[in-house]
């Protein structure tokens, strides 16, 4: 039954017993503010007292499980639930973020993943709908459990040779993808789907430096091998080659003569968090503007 739910609800087995708990919680919440509002009331026919009861319990439940689900992280993931309860009983309009709905893809520690999440917690137009991962034990998906985001952890038949989860980010209204440290490549079913609505960060100065096998400590032990002055990062859009598609941003650091891969890799992640999500805002917001 556990495994079933993860699957269904296409999240983290923590995540699972969080929302459980937050179901139990929220469903004992209810029953008791429920009864708390029949005593006050005063109703004495049973029949009456059942209807009413039923009524006032059915209103109550969605505030008390919104409620409980804060401090348990999972805000989102009852926001989306309620909102399909709604379509299926005829509610459509009952719950309704029309917000611009992003998918971040990440495969590890999903420190670039906590900055994008980050900034657009709050966001009036963008949302981080969903966390996409190749690796089920990656940490980004504890990030993405504390701040209540639905996960989906791909598989690389379905993704490369399959359907590429097209169908998944569509049912979820996935309507722009950013790459946030993913190390699989890109395929065309997927590139297909979303034009230009694709993004990716790299750690150089792209042309240079870019490729197969070309990511994180790879790329700076090319830079300082080489004796460039200089590397950077570059914003991309995804295309169905490695680091190929259009520059849409760089920005520049220096390479210091007693430079090491890791203190690179330092200066170089303080540029991606410094202009990665305000790039990726900028491009999303235009990509909608010309929609």
């Amino acid at each position: 039954m556990f495994k079933g739910l993860q699957q269904k609800w296409k999240v983290s087995g923590l995540r699972v017993l969080l929302i459980l708990c937050t179901f139990a919680i929220g469903g004992s919440l209810t029953g008791i503010a429920g009864r708390y509002i029949m005593g006050a009331l005063g109703i004495n026919a049973t029949w009456l007292w059942v209807i009413v009861y039923i009524i006032i319990v059915t209103l109550i439940w969605p505030l008390a499980v919104l409620v409980v689900s804060i401090p348990f992280g999972q805000f989102r993931f009852f926001i989306s639930y309620l909102k399909k309860m709604g379509r299926r009983m005829g509610l459509g309009g009952a719950i309704v973020d029309n917000r611009i709905a992003v998918a971040v893809f990440a495969s590890g520690a999903g420190s670039n993943a906590a900055r994008m999440i980050e900034h657009f917690r709050q966001h009036p137009n963008i949302r981080i709908a969903l966390i996409v991962c190749n690796k089920p034990g990656a940490g980004v998906l504890d990030i993405a459990a504390k701040a209540g985001i639905p996960t989906l952890i791909i598989e690389k038949e379905r993704f490369f040779r399959g359907d590429a989860y097209v169908p998944v980010l569509r049912e979820a209204g996935i309507s722009f993808i950013i790459l946030a440290g993913f190390l699989w490549k890109v395929p065309q079913a997927l590139t297909g789907a979303f034009p230009d609505a694709i993004i990716n960060i790299h750690p150089a100065l792209l042309p240079n430096y870019g490729g197969k096998g070309m990511y994180g400590r790879f790329v700076h032990e090319a830079v300082l091998a080489a004796g460039d002055p200089e590397s950077g990062i570059t914003i991309h859009f995804v295309d169905e080659h490695y680091d190929h598609g259009a520059v849409i941003f760089q920005a520049r650091c220096a390479v210091m003569q007693n430079d090491t891969a890791d203190t690179l890799a330092m200066r170089i992640h303080q540029l991606e968090h410094q202009h990665y999500p305000e790039q990726a805002e900028k491009v999303i917001l235009n990509t909608r503007h010309h929609s």
